[in-house]
């Protein structure tokens, strides 16, 4: 099925869902209750990847809503991106760094979203004007890299993707540009079109290449179509990246993390971060799991990696920074700024009481001893 009929086949509501699964009147009622909140969309592709015997299937726990969305603990701006907001769509966190929302739409509503906030509903966030974001962009020279985000942007229609990369490839001081991209999960069939890849093989030059960050959670999630999605992008000369999310119940498990690691690395896929869920409001409570149970997790998952496959960071993307949690010891979890909105805490280590319930760094006490 074209990508385009695809989504336009994407299922939206929990009448469609029925013809799937049962849900009890109650149910009904309530995940009737979160769609209204949240938006649900799931493309067909992504949906045949779901084994409809198992309950806890973890695929469809990405993608289709829970009645644990309506517990509200948490808040939607985890990471403080309404105040780097420079302009509608254009944030400037870390000085080498633009990020432009560029869409509000994706190929399947994941339910553990930090943009939850925003995703499939109407926002002031996405980006208006992108010759604006692209002038802020060439005024300031300290940016060497943009990263088009959402939303998925490769979603997006060709034509629009070529207006971005044509007003951005005029920039001469950035290094590389990124999309933040699901599809190669959600919807690999966009990948299959020439018109796209001819476009991204076209703007990914010698000296300044495309890049697509990407986000496979589970191995099942590595099908023989989205192998056939990745490779296609690498024969366009895209570099691909994965950063995974540590979710409850789909890939909490080392075996199950290890596997995915590996499967990314023989397919092409560089694992990059594996981030700590963030504490989003009707996220948190059923998706996120406590750091140190992470930090477990991590390091169990690493003794099965290989040399490639272990050479990703455990992260939390907190408001002053992206910290890399290194670890426990004696009591106390180690930190460290892997990239920081004040950049004189670039690489600064730092620690906190071990709390085998806290899920953020705010949850965790500060030691007198420890700063």
């Amino acid at each position: 099925m074209p990508e385009h009929k695809e989504l336009e086949a994407s299922i939206f509501t929990i009448e469609q869902l029925k013809k799937f699964t049962y849900f009890s009147p109650e149910e009904e009622a309530q995940l009737g209750q979160v769609i209204q909140i949240h938006p649900m969309r799931v493309s067909p592709y992504y949906l045949s990847l779901i084994d409809w015997n198992d309950p806890d299937d973890p695929i469809r726990k990405m993608a289709l809503p829970s009645v644990e969305e309506l517990n509200l603990e948490g808040f939607y701006d985890t990471s403080g991106e309404t105040e780097n907001t420079k302009m509608p769509g254009l944030q400037h966190k870390y000085s080498e760094t633009a990020l432009i929302l560029a869409t509000n739409r994706c190929a399947v509503y994941c339910r553990h979203c930090f943009r939850k906030r925003l995703v499939g509903l109407p926002s002031e966030e996405i980006v208006k004007r992108f010759e604006e974001a692209a002038e802020y962009i060439a005024e300031h020279k300290e940016i060497n890299n943009v990263l088009i985000s959402g939303g998925d942007p490769l979603v997006l229609k060709t034509e629009i993707i070529e207006r971005f990369l044509r007003a951005l490839a005029k920039i001469d001081h950035l290094s590389f540009i990124r999309f933040g991209s699901r599809v190669p999960v959600t919807l690999p069939a966009r990948l299959n079109g020439p018109n796209l890849l001819a476009l991204l093989k076209k703007y990914s030059k010698k000296d300044k290449r495309l890049y697509v960050v990407t986000q496979f959670n589970h191995p099942r999630e590595i099908t023989p179509q989205s192998i056939k999605a990745v490779s296609n992008l690498l024969k366009a000369g895209v570099l691909l990246s994965n950063q995974t999310v540590l979710l409850r119940g789909v890939n909490d498990d080392p075996c199950t993390l290890a596997t995915l690691m590996n499967r990314l690395v023989s397919i092409g896929v560089a694992p990059y971060y594996v981030f700590q869920c963030r504490p989003v409001k009707r996220v948190k409570h059923h998706f996120q799991v406590p750091i140190c149970e992470g930090v477990r997790i991590v390091e169990k998952a690493k003794v099965n990696c290989n040399g490639h496959s272990k050479r990703f960071k455990y992260i939390m993307a907190h408001k002053t920074g992206k910290i890399e949690v290194l670890g426990i010891m004696n009591g106390e979890i180690y930190f460290k700024y892997h990239q920081a909105k004040d950049r004189k805490n670039l690489g600064v280590m730092f620690k906190r009481q071990v709390d085998e319930q806290a899920g953020w760094l705010d949850d965790l006490k500060t030691d007198a001893k420890a700063d």
